[in-house]
């Protein structure tokens, strides 16, 4: 093109050209001479968040790279007076609001769904009826994210990364899950069932490793985001089909299964939530995070696993009331993965914030130490 990128304006950004105090440069790091490689040889930098392994492409420049500039000495990080709060501390993401969230709600609860009403054709106990159910709740959930995206017909560019994107992995193995799903119920084939619900599994593991992918959101990025999805989904679709074997005849044989499992599931997913909780007040995560999801937990636990449980154990010792109780057990399972995913997504998911390694230099001023404020650990 005969320009070079930071010199010439039409290959440099608008705000570039415009700083009129020379405060930003562009150019390509590849090229040893060019003008942001001289700057970066010969100034101490940082890249902000560069511990995420996100590859960022803004250098943040401190000082001389031969010490003229001295750094004044180290304070804690997040140290009172190092800067002010307010447009640095953590914000709530507000690009995902709750259709998003509903993506991750019908997926989770039909493909969890699927799963047993899979299980019950194995058992020879027709279930079809409920495999519609589940492939029409995870449908709702995709329809409702489209309609979250700026300009919705440009989702088919998801389809076109699947080794970058677990968006694009859960969107590939959505349509072979719906091909499969809908083959299943029209041949009456166990073997179709059997590939479509593994495709189930799939599409449920994609959709917590899209949360673990967002690096920017710590609540999100958190390792055992994954198993805490995994399981809310299966517990969901255990509490849907608990419901439906209770209300409906033909599926009693069912019953009883559906129950031990939905006990399990909720359980687990106790113990995991629990792990989860953990790991991000050991590991660091924004505090209006944390203050979100625990004044969550007691709820969550109360209806989410507790409760579940106990209607499951008094469905056994009151025959004459199972049906009841278990519809109770099954819907509050069921509401309690709903609400978490809807506060993870709307509610908890305040993002990384402003963590500077050191406070530029301002004016004739000297730099400063670290900050990261707005954090539980510093």
């Amino acid at each position: 093109m005969g320009v070079t990128p930071g010199i010439d304006p039409r290959a440099t950004p608008a705000c570039v050209n415009s700083c009129i105090a020379d405060a930003l440069q562009f150019g390509d790091l590849d090229d040893p001479n060019s003008n942001v490689s001289r700057l970066l040889r010969g100034h101490r930098h940082f890249r902000m968040h560069d511990e995420l392994g996100t590859g960022p492409g803004f250098y943040y420049l401190h000082g001389k790279a031969d010490g003229t500039v001295a750094l004044p000495q180290a304070a804690p990080i997040g140290a009172p007076g190092t800067t002010r709060a307010k447009g640095v501390e953590p914000w709530l993401q507000t690009n995902w609001d709750w259709r998003a969230a509903a993506n991750f709600m019908g997926g989770g609860a039909g493909t969890g769904l699927f799963l047993f009403a899979a299980l019950a054709g194995f058992a020879g106990i027709p279930s079809y009826p409920l495999v519609l159910v589940a492939l029409a709740l995870v449908a709702a959930g995709l329809f409702f994210v489209w309609l979250e995206i700026g300009r919705p017909w440009r989702f088919i560019n998801v389809l076109f990364y699947p080794r970058q994107s677990w968006m694009t992995r859960e969107a590939w193995i959505g349509l072979v899950f719906f091909a499969l799903g809908l083959a299943a119920v029209w041949f009456g084939s166990r073997g179709v069932l059997a590939a479509a619900a593994l495709a189930a599994l799939g599409f449920l593991y994609c959709q917590a490793r899209i949360l673990a992918a967002a690096k920017g959101i710590p609540a999100w990025r958190a390792p055992r985001i994954v198993p805490l999805i995994v399981t809310t989904g299966l517990s969901e679709g255990a509490g849907l089909f608990l419901a439906a074997t209770a209300l409906v005849s033909p599926l009693e044989p069912m019953q009883t299964a559906a129950a031990a499992g939905l006990a399990v599931l909720t359980a687990v997913r106790g113990v995991v939530w629990r792990a989860y909780l953990d790991s991000l007040e050991s590991g660091g995560a924004p505090i209006r995070t944390l203050e979100v999801l625990r004044a969550f937990h007691f709820w969550f636990l109360l209806f989410g696993v507790l409760m579940p449980i106990a209607l499951i154990a008094a469905a056994f010792l009151a025959p004459g009331a199972d049906a009841l109780l278990s519809v109770l057990a099954g819907s509050s399972a069921f509401a309690a993965g709903w609400a978490l995913k809807l506060i993870l997504i709307t509610r908890a998911a305040y993002n990384q914030g402003f963590a500077l390694a050191h406070v530029p230099v301002r004016g004739s001023g000297a730099a400063g130490p670290s900050v990261k404020p707005g954090w539980a650990l510093q």
